[in-house]
């Protein structure tokens, strides 16, 4: 049926019914009401008119009444409203009084033919157009935890589609008004400590958690609960997501091991980092890494002037080209890219020359802990050199902000790759002094779905059948998502002032044999068919990490979840020393000289030339 086909049959039909409202009313009154039949007629015109230019003021025409719920109902009583508060003014000019008893049954026919002939397609809608019950294929009986206006609108949405898989039967919520009330029909059977009770009880096979307001440390302890049943457990979109337009509170997903890291990410201030990126030249090495590809994608939406993608893997920067210019190609930004090795001193100086980027964004490393402990001279060349090279480069042509990722790893290191990320703090924190350009370190733990984290391989194991290979029972980390990492870069160095070594919040450390059993648990499998087994800690690996040691730490937040370190000890002669010598060391000798550089201990050199003086 047409628009205009539409509104005229709505236009007849209330027409109709107004000229019936208030005549019958008159017929009801009898010989009580002495109204004139003039002033009667004045009164029905004044109505219908009334009627019809509200309907349009408010739309009323406009609405699909299959769908309609109290905010329709709301407009059909302003309609009523004032349409009989319109005839009330012109009883009054005519004839000096308003009659109040007719308008009065007037009013409650009006909004009872008008409100009953609009909510009568709603009541067909849902006694006889096809839905999820009484499709022909079973349904999967769903739990739905949260019966507040999402888990409502996930509960509508399930109960009448005809595609839907899932069948609501019952709400579950921690709020004590709700027990024991109905929604569509649907009963609120108790809070999150009834949970396994009622999945036996009903025999459900899913769950929906619908809180899109949830915390993550609230979602981790809901979901343990659920896990600890046989039901499949999927979520609602995070609710920046629906209040952004990115998805639809109906899409629920499943629930994915980021959700489970019981903290929340850090907020960003937008107008420090547009100020410190917008309309500059911005350069990201390692642009085509899974850190260094995250800043460029939140660096491009402040519309920096040029974005320059600096890395060594022509594949990876030619991804990451192809990716922005998809996204942002219609805009006013420049993408550059970039093909060098970091070590190549006079590379980085042309590149720095040829741009001359306002910031610098230095993700390229070598992150690898096992791989680095048999290899500590690339390790060397590529974090410690690489980065000296990349940062002199920024110097000497003017650049405003240079900020280095770092890791946690860097705290009282173990291993060489964490060795050699200290090293390079102290490098740029000494370039820091003598340089008018800023230098800043950025640390941060372990990044869920980058190309070194453990996450991927935890999968690929339980793909396989399992078993899922954790090195110890005890070991913990911090945890952090790409996004959140990529924020904390940019929010450092929209703050840096030079020196500083700035350290998230990580809230509570995860331990490794907790987040394989999550895995597990969230891949449909059981953890006695996948299997955990413990391999035993690979060289340079802590039980533990930190993310300052005690002579760093500030107990001031900085920002909100942000810290500063304090500037340790900077080795700087002994390192120029470390470089000069470390390609005639064997690879135990550049390990030990390493570790003991990076954790202020007297190197060998060292050590013989006090022998030597004593």
């Amino acid at each position: 049926m047409t628009y205009f086909k539409r509104v005229s049959i709505s236009m007849v039909s209330d027409s109709l019914i107004v000229i019936s409202a208030i005549f019958f009313s008159r017929f009801l009154l009898g010989v009580s009401l002495d109204m004139p039949d003039t002033s009667l007629a004045i009164s029905a015109l004044t109505l219908l008119l009334s009627h019809h230019v509200f309907s349009v003021v408010f739309r009323l025409y406009q609405k699909a009444w299959a769908y309609a719920s109290t905010g329709e109902l709301i407009i059909v009583l302003k309609c009523v409203t004032y349409s009989i508060a319109a005839a009330a003014a012109m009883q009054l000019a005519v004839s000096g009084d308003i009659h109040i008893r007719l308008l009065t049954i007037t009013w409650l026919l009006h909004m009872t033919m008008i409100g009953g002939s609009r909510f009568a397609l709603r009541i067909f809608k849902d006694m006889f157009a096809p839905d999820a019950n009484r499709s022909a294929a079973p349904k999967k009986r769903t739990l739905i935890i949260g019966a507040g206006s999402a888990g409502t609108m996930i509960a509508r949405q399930l109960l009448h589609s005809a595609e839907a898989e899932l069948q609501p039967v019952a709400f579950i919520d921690d709020n004590v008004k709700m027990r024991d009330l109905h929604i569509m029909g649907i009963p609120v059977v108790g809070g999150i400590p009834s949970l396994g009770h009622v999945i036996r009880e009903l025999d459900i096979s899913n769950i929906i958690i619908a809180i899109p307001s949830l915390s993550r440390k609230s979602l981790h302890a809901i979901y343990q609960e659920c896990a600890k049943t046989d039901a499949k457990t999927q979520i609602l979109p995070m609710i920046e997501d629906i209040v952004s337009g990115k998805v639809s509170v109906s899409q629920v997903r499943d629930v994915q091991v980021e959700d489970l890291l019981g903290r929340e990410p850090v907020e960003l201030d937008i107008a420090g980092i547009s100020e410190c990126v917008t309309g500059k030249v911005v350069l990201v090495t390692g642009a085509g890494g899974s850190i260094g590809s995250e800043i460029c994608r939140q660096v491009a939406a402040f519309k920096p002037r040029t974005l320059v993608l600096l890395g060594h893997g022509e594949n990876s920067i030619y991804a990451i080209e192809m990716e922005l210019l998809d996204l942002y190609g219609d805009q006013e930004i420049q993408i550059v890219t970039e093909i060098g090795e970091l070590q190549d001193a006079d590379k980085m100086m042309s590149i720095m020359s040829a741009h001359r980027p306002d910031v610098v964004y230095h993700a390229a490393a070598h992150k690898h802990v096992p791989l680095m402990e048999r290899n500590p001279e690339e390790a060397v060349k590529n974090n410690v050199i690489g980065t000296m090279n990349a940062a002199k480069a920024a110097s000497k042509h003017g650049v405003s902000t240079f900020v280095m990722i770092s890791t946690d790893k860097a705290v009282n290191p173990t291993s060489v790759m964490g060795a050699t990320k200290r090293l390079a703090e102290m490098i740029i924190q000494d370039l820091d002094q003598s340089s008018l350009t800023r230098f800043v370190a950025v640390r941060f733990g372990n990044v869920l779905g980058s190309r070194g984290s453990v996450i991927p391989l935890f999968k690929k194991q339980i793909e396989k059948g399992g078993p899922v290979k954790v090195t110890h029972p005890d070991m913990i980390r911090y945890f952090m998502t790409i996004p959140e990492a990529s924020r904390l870069v940019l929010q450092a160095g929209a703050m840096a002032q030079g020196g500083e070594v700035f350290v998230l919040d990580m809230g509570e450390p995860v331990k490794i044999v907790d987040l394989a059993r999550n895995l597990i648990l969230l891949s449909g499998n059981t953890v006695e068919d996948i299997g955990i087994e413990f391999t035993g800690i690979r060289p340079g690996e802590k039980l533990f990490e930190e993310l300052l040691n005690e002579n760093e730490v500030h107990e001031q937040k900085v920002y909100p979840k942000i810290y500063i370190g304090k500037k340790a000890e900077l080795r700087i002669e002994q390192i120029h020393e470390l470089l000069r010598e470390f390609e005639s060391l064997d690879k135990a000798m550049l390990r030990e000289w390493l570790l003991d550089l990076a954790n202020n201990r007297l190197t060998a050199t060292e050590r013989q030339l006090i022998m030597l003086s004593s």
